[in-house]
């Protein structure tokens, strides 16, 4: 296998994970909508209503909010503030991004070790969330996006920062 078909391989992978990022983000807002609706629906003509179906509905929100940001680290589109690299020299500017980059890496890597530790407790606890669905897998997703988002963002800083270093020609 060569080096460009090798790309190729790996550059299709890349595609298909998004897509299926993609397509996770969409389905739990489809769900959330329809689940909101059915519960709309219910109250006001049959006065009754799914009894788990609002926090069914609240762990979609959280669920949605992590895929999301998950979706945001794919390119660095996370929120930011940047004021101080607008106004020094263009590649003391990419240094204070890639710098950025590192500590929301680290910031995550340290927020993904403590979230797995209480997702571990809840485990423990084994507390059900709504029907018969566990607490410990409706928070689950915590430490995975989590620790999803600090690889991109460990990726995208090594990657800027061998922008930094390369000798300008």
């Amino acid at each position: 296998m060569n080096k460009k078909s090798t790309k190729l391989i790996l550059d299709h992978i890349h595609v298909v994970l998004h897509r299926v990022e993609d397509s996770i983000l969409v389905g739990l807002v489809v769900l959330m909508i329809g689940t909101a609706v059915m519960q709309i629906l219910l109250r006001n003509l049959f006065e009754s209503g799914i009894v788990w179906g609002d926090t069914m509905i609240r762990i979609l929100v959280l669920w949605i909010g992590l895929v999301g940001a998950m979706v945001a680290s794919r390119k660095g589109d996370h929120i930011s503030i940047d004021i101080i690299a607008r106004y020094v020299p263009q590649r003391a500017g990419k240094a204070i991004h890639c710098f950025v980059e590192l500590f929301t890496a680290l910031v995550c890597s340290v927020a993904t070790y403590y979230s797995t530790y209480f997702v571990i407790s809840e485990y423990e606890y084994g507390g059900k969330a709504f029907s018969m669905v566990p607490v410990w897998m409706c928070e689950a997703i915590i430490p995975l996006a989590l620790s999803i988002i600090a690889l991109r963002y460990f990726i995208l800083s090594f990657i800027n920062f061998s922008k930094v270093v390369k000798p300008v020609s």
